[in-house]
């Protein structure tokens, strides 16, 4: 098991759920991959499943779409782990959130990574099935490359929220 684990979530057959797929694909063959200790993975699953997936590693990126409908469709933005709303009503493990999930992990004691981080998408269309993302959501892909190399080599894991900010906008 690699110690730096890059987690790209979605579901490839729904428009900008695609995203996750995407960027994963991106990555297999990254030269900065074959000489880390960096493991990609895409899964079209979440809840207990992030716990298993996360158990073990340093760090974690996790690369998923989002919509707040806040940010124009195609922008990325980095998250802390605990950016997020825990889980309110659960009526199937796939709603268990990241917050969820990790606390659940604290309190059966599974040793989750020092460092995981979030990089999401603002998504345009979560409805349609198709493998084509929106063209705004396209186009952030080749960033959230670039982007996802930084965080490995650490230019952005540690940066302060300004820093990535400024990332983000380079």
């Amino acid at each position: 098991m690699k110690s730096v684990f890059i987690l790209c979530l979605g579901n490839e057959i729904v428009a900008d759920d695609g995203f996750g797929f995407a960027v994963s694909r991106e990555l297999e063959g990254d030269p900065l991959l074959d000489n880390e200790d960096v493991e990609v993975e895409f899964a079209a699953r979440a809840g207990y499943y992030l716990i298993d997936c996360l158990s073990g590693r340093r760090r974690a990126l996790i690369v998923d779409t989002i919509r707040t409908e806040r940010d124009e469709p195609g922008t990325l933005r980095f998250h802390e782990k605990d950016a997020f709303t825990s889980s309110r009503h659960l009526t199937s493990s796939h709603q268990i959130s990241l917050p969820t999930a990790l606390r659940l992990a604290e309190e059966l004691k599974v040793p989750m990574p020092e460092r995981i981080d979030v990089l999401t998408v603002e998504a345009l269309d979560l409805e349609t099935l198709t493998e084509q993302l929106t063209p705004q959501v396209a186009a952030a892909v080749p960033r959230a490359v670039e982007l996802i190399r930084k965080w490995i080599t650490e230019e952005v894991c540690y940066a302060s929220h300004e820093e990535r900010k400024t990332a983000l906008e380079a």
